[in-house]
């Protein structure tokens, strides 16, 4: 998952990231509204993290400005403010969740999963492809019923393809979703990427389409 982190307090914005780094999170950090907005209206996200308390544009002017934009991704509002006033404001703004400050990262992270999962038309929290499992409540992959060890960067990407099962993912935007905003990207680290997977859970069931992108294939039921 790519998250877009937006904190004004730099040691708690360096907490929050550090822990969804360690969740295999590529996270973007904005620290005012102004620049979490254009984030969030020109770069691709799987969700984001709101606080409301922000300088030159609050929270809820953000999330407004994003959904006029037709901007769709889930957002988790994190906020120390708990008033029932501060939770309508950011609902009818477009907030998918909201939590109040302070909190545990689990919870955070648990419900960003739910958030994602859902985004991506998943109504029950395991996702299986043939042999393949991923629990979105734990990030834990499974192949034949046993863990599966992955790297981050393995991790960001075969969760986008079994999120979005039997669908083709751009090649451009699964690099944008793998990858954090000021990363130096070398321009085959993503086929070095899917050629490691290919190796850990069957060469088949990733499927290059020419001139597009990948597509893991699950196959049939019996």
């Amino acid at each position: 998952m790519r998250i877009l982190l937006v904190e004004d307090d730099p040691d708690l914005a360096d907490a929050i990231a550090r822990a969804l780094r360690a969740e295999h999170c590529a996270v973007d950090i904005a620290a005012d509204g102004i620049d979490a907005r254009h984030l969030g209206e020109t770069e691709i996200y799987d969700a984001a993290v709101l606080d409301l308390g922000l300088p030159g544009l609050d929270g809820a002017g953000v999330l407004t400005a994003w959904r006029a934009a037709g901007r769709a991704l889930p957002v988790l509002v994190l906020t120390a403010r708990e008033a029932w006033a501060d939770k309508v404001t950011a609902f009818k703004a477009g907030a998918d969740d909201y939590l109040t400050k302070p909190f545990r990262v689990e919870e955070l992270m648990i419900r960003l999963r739910a958030l994602v999962r859902r985004a991506a038309g998943h109504a029950q929290p395991r996702i299986t492809c043939g042999a393949l499992a991923f629990d979105s409540q734990t990030g834990q992959f499974e192949l034949d019923g046993l863990p599966l060890k992955l790297t981050a960067f393995e991790w960001r990407v075969l969760s986008q393809l079994i999120l979005r099962r039997d669908v083709v993912i751009e090649r451009l935007e699964l690099l944008e979703r793998v990858y954090e905003g000021d990363a130096d990207v070398d321009s085959n680290s993503l086929e070095v990427i899917i050629g490691r997977l290919r190796r850990k859970i069957g060469a088949t069931m990733i499927e290059t389409v020419r001139g597009r992108g990948y597509r893991l294939t699950c196959p049939a039921a019996a």
